[in-house]
C-alpha cells in the first residue's frame, strides 16, 4: 500500500459497513432492490451540499476553455469510466472538437471494457499519462476518485499542478489525500454502500451527477446551446434528423417542410440552419 494510503482505509466512509444492509445476503429480491433505492434516494442531497463548489469548477473550466485550453478527466476503475463517459458525448452533443473534452482511464482503452485493477496502484502511470496528452497551463484537469486517494488519480493530479494546470477533484471521503493538489475539491458525502465498498454504487451515482453538470453547464456556457436546445447537436442518424427538424421548427416557427429544407440547404449543420436564432459562440 502507497504511503499516503497507509492506515486510511478504516477511515474511509465509502468502505464502512452500513447498518441497514448487515443482512443483505438474506433479504428478497424486492427488498434489497428497496434498500438500494432508499440508499440512492440520499445521493441528490449530498450533490446538492457541494453545489457552490460545482459551479466554481464549471467557472474555471470555462475560463480556461475560452482561452484556448482543454478539460481532461483522469480516473480509475468506475471512475475514470465515468469521465471517458463524459467526456465521449459531449461532441455528438455540443459539436466541439473531441480533443476539448477528454478522459483518461488507469489501463488505457482496454479499460472501459474489462477491469485491470491492478493499473491504478502507480502514481507515476497517471502522471505519465497525462504528459502523452501534452498538457499545458490552460488545461485543467479534474481528477476523479470515489477514494480520493487513488494513487493513478493522484500523480496525475500532481503532475498537473507541477506544470500549472487547473486542478479540480470529486472525491466522496472528507480530508483525502486528492484535496492536497486541486484548486477546487467537489466531495460530495455518500457514505457507506449497501454493499460495502462497492463504490460504483452510491459514489459512482454522485460523480456522474456532479460531471454531468460540469460539462453541461460549462458548454451551456460557452453558447453550445440555445434555449435548452441542443443548438450545435451533430446530426448523426434518423433519431437526431428529426431532433433537428424539431429544434428549426420550435425555433424559427416553421413547419417540418421548411425545417427539412433549411436543414438539407445548410447540410445538415443544425447552428448553420438555425442562423441568428441558435448561432451560439
Amino acid at each position: 500500500m502507497p504511503p499516503h494510503a497507509a492506515g486510511m482505509t478504516s477511515a474511509l466512509r465509502t468502505e464502512a459497513r452500513l447498518p441497514a444492509a448487515a443482512d443483505l445476503d438474506r433479504k428478497s429480491a424486492a427488498e434489497i432492490v428497496e434498500l438500494i433505492n432508499r440508499e440512492d434516494q440520499t445521493v441528490a442531497l449530498a450533490v446538492q451540499r457541494v453545489l457552490p463548489e460545482v459551479a466554481r469548477a464549471v467557472e474555471r473550466i470555462v475560463a480556461a476553455l475560452e482561452n484556448g485550453g482543454r478539460l481532461f478527466y483522469v480516473g480509475a476503475g468506475t471512475s475514470g469510466r465515468l469521465g471517458v463517459l463524459d467526456a465521449a458525448e459531449c461532441p455528438p452533443t455540443y459539436g466541439v472538437p473531441p480533443e476539448l473534452i477528454q478522459g483518461l482511464v488507469a489501463g488505457g482503452k482496454g479499460a472501459v471494457f474489462r477491469a485491470r485493477e491492478g493499473a491504478e496502484d502507480k502514481e507515476s502511470m497517471g502522471a505519465r499519462d497525462l504528459a502523452r496528452r501534452r498538457l499545458t497551463t490552460r488545461d485543467v484537469v479534474c481528477a476523479v476518485s470515489s477514494s480520493g486517494r487513488t494513487p493513478y488519480a493522484l500523480g496525475a493530479l500532481r503532475k498537473a499542478r507541477e506544470l500549472g494546470a487547473g486542478t479540480l477533484a470529486v472525491y466522496c471521503n472528507p480530508g483525502a489525500p486528492l484535496g492536497q493538489y486541486a484548486d477546487i475539491s467537489i466531495v460530495p458525502e455518500t457514505g457507506p454502500e449497501v454493499v460495502a465498498g462497492s463504490t460504483r454504487m452510491k459514489a459512482g451515482t454522485a460523480q456522474k451527477m456532479v460531471l454531468n453538470m460540469l460539462s453541461t453547464a460549462t458548454l451551456v456556457r460557452l453558447g453550445r446551446v440555445s434555449g435548452n436546445a441542443m443548438s450545435h447537436m451533430r446530426v448523426s442518424c434518423g433519431k437526431l434528423r428529426y431532433r433537428a427538424e424539431r429544434i428549426v421548427m420550435e425555433q424559427h416557427g416553421v413547419s417540418q417542410a421548411e425545417a427539412t429544407r433549411r436543414l438539407e440547404l445548410a447540410g445538415w449543420d443544425l447552428a448553420r440552419a438555425l442562423g441568428d436564432a441558435g448561432g451560439g459562440r
